[in-house]
């Protein structure tokens, strides 16, 4: 009966729920909740949300920060090379051109393209006509005039030259008539010059001006002797250039001049010039670079005051006329990289050579390399350039490397391949400021090198 009971009481609230869900009077749904009035706190303080709950307080966010490196403008950078002397061959007298007028400069032309600035001292001028008044009616072998027909001109831009000095002995051999000419044949082809008095040569590189000035020991030419015009000139080319290279001609010449003295340099009662004193003189009043030439051999080189001086680059590419043994064959590319204040920030040799009567072509051998870095540690002990086996151009004073101080000790005269110094001594070597005789090498005979002092006066250059 309980169990009855319990199972009675189950079916009679199971029937009660069952007639609820059927009935038509079901219980209505409520209306939704009414909407919480608007907010009217002040301002700058949160409201609650629907639910009532603050919202969470705003974090500020930082800015964004980019990972991209800001591209900074390339700072413009000016490339130049330069050579020594370059003489394409002569037809005075006769006998003396290459064959089938064929263009030296073939060989090297790859090392003379890449530059923005290609630099050379053109020693002769480039002329059909005129007069060589210093050899008289009947020239003689000794007697050195020089004339290169017009047309070779075309050589010169091919090989990717495009500045020249004209300021050296030789401009003038045929007179004002073939100097002229050397300038008219100089612009067609579009080759800056400078050489005759006031003249500068101005070129456009990386939107900026460069401009070179050439100086000579003469006054027919910019005058390296005349200190006070020379400055003037410079300063007049540093207000309408943003570089400026200023090249000299002077110096002593021949095998044995390949030391650069204290103090002025005489040959065949010329003076030559005070070398350091003019080049440093440049320096302080605003050439960016020095380039001498002359001496027809390779002299060394310094770092003054962030600039460089290249005391002389030799002969380079001497056709016919020019004895070519020992150094006076050996010559080299100088590559000179300036910053956009034109101070030296890079640079490098290229050694280069001449064969047969002057055919100029790399020199695998390096000599250029070996001369360069002896010769400026020798004459500027603390101030020479260093010069890599590899040809790299370094800023340190070269006394800091002790493979070449050791050299020096023990081969006071040169290296054992040759003696690249002949009138050093020991002594000479321990006080480097003091003025380097320069004295003929041993079994030089007189007249044996271009120009040499054993010629007693009787050679005209």
């Amino acid at each position: 009966m309980s169990v009855l009971r319990r199972g009675t009481g189950a079916y009679v609230l199971l029937g009660v729920l069952g007639a609820l869900a059927c009935s038509p009077f079901r219980v209505h749904e409520l209306p939704p909740p009414s909407p919480l009035p608007e907010c009217t706190a002040p301002d700058g303080v949160p409201c609650a949300d629907d639910e009532g709950q603050l919202p969470p307080p705003e974090v500020p966010q930082a800015p964004e920060v980019s990972h991209t490196p800001e591209v900074q403008p390339l700072r413009p950078r000016l490339r130049i090379r330069a050579v020594g002397d370059v003489m394409l061959g002569t037809d005075f007298p006769e006998g003396h051109l290459p064959p089938g007028d064929a263009n030296i400069l073939e060989g090297v032309s790859a090392l003379l393209r890449d530059a923005d600035v290609s630099f050379i001292n053109l020693e002769g001028p480039l002329c059909d006509g005129g007069e060589a008044a210093k050899c008289g009616p009947a020239p003689s072998a000794r007697c050195f005039a020089f004339r290169t027909p017009g047309p070779y001109v075309h050589y010169l831009k091919e090989a990717g030259i495009n500045m020249a000095s004209t300021a050296n002995n030789h401009s003038g051999d045929f007179g004002e008539e073939c100097m002229r000419q050397t300038e008219a044949f100089l612009d067609s082809v579009g080759i800056a010059w400078s050489g005759a008095p006031g003249s500068i040569a101005f070129l456009e590189r990386h939107g900026r001006r460069v401009a070179m000035v050439a100086f000579h020991t003469s006054a027919r030419t910019n005058h390296l002797n005349n200190l006070p015009e020379a400055l003037a000139l410079l300063a007049k080319a540093r207000k309408e250039a943003h570089w400026v290279v200023v090249s000299f001609h002077g110096g002593a010449e021949g095998a044995f001049a390949t030391r650069v003295p204290h103090g002025r340099e005489m040959f065949l009662n010329e003076d030559r010039g005070n070398l350091r004193l003019f080049a440093r003189s440049m320096v302080e009043a605003g050439a960016d670079l020095v380039i001498g030439h002359g001496p027809h051999v390779l002299r060394g080189i310094e770092l003054w005051k962030g600039k460089l001086i290249a005391y002389s680059l030799g002969n380079f590419a001497t056709y016919g006329r020019f004895r070519l043994t020992g150094p006076l064959g050996v010559g080299a590319v100088l590559e000179v990289v300036l910053d956009e204040q034109g101070n030296f920030e890079e640079g490098r040799v290229f050694p280069t050579k001449q064969v047969g009567k002057g055919i100029p072509l790399p020199d695998e051998q390096g000599e250029a390399l070996f001369s360069l870095r002896e010769l400026s540690w020798l004459d500027f002990p603390k101030t020479g350039i260093g010069v890599g086996l590899d040809g790299r151009l370094f800023k340190e004073p070269v006394q800091a490397l002790p493979l070449m101080r050791l050299c020096a000790e023990f081969w006071p005269c040169g290296f054992p391949a040759g003696c690249i110094a002949p009138a050093c001594s020991v002594t000479e070597h321990l006080e480097p400021e003091r003025a380097v005789p320069q004295a003929a090498p041993k079994g030089a005979t007189k007249g044996s090198a271009k120009g040499a002092t054993g010629a007693k006066g009787k050679t005209k250059r």
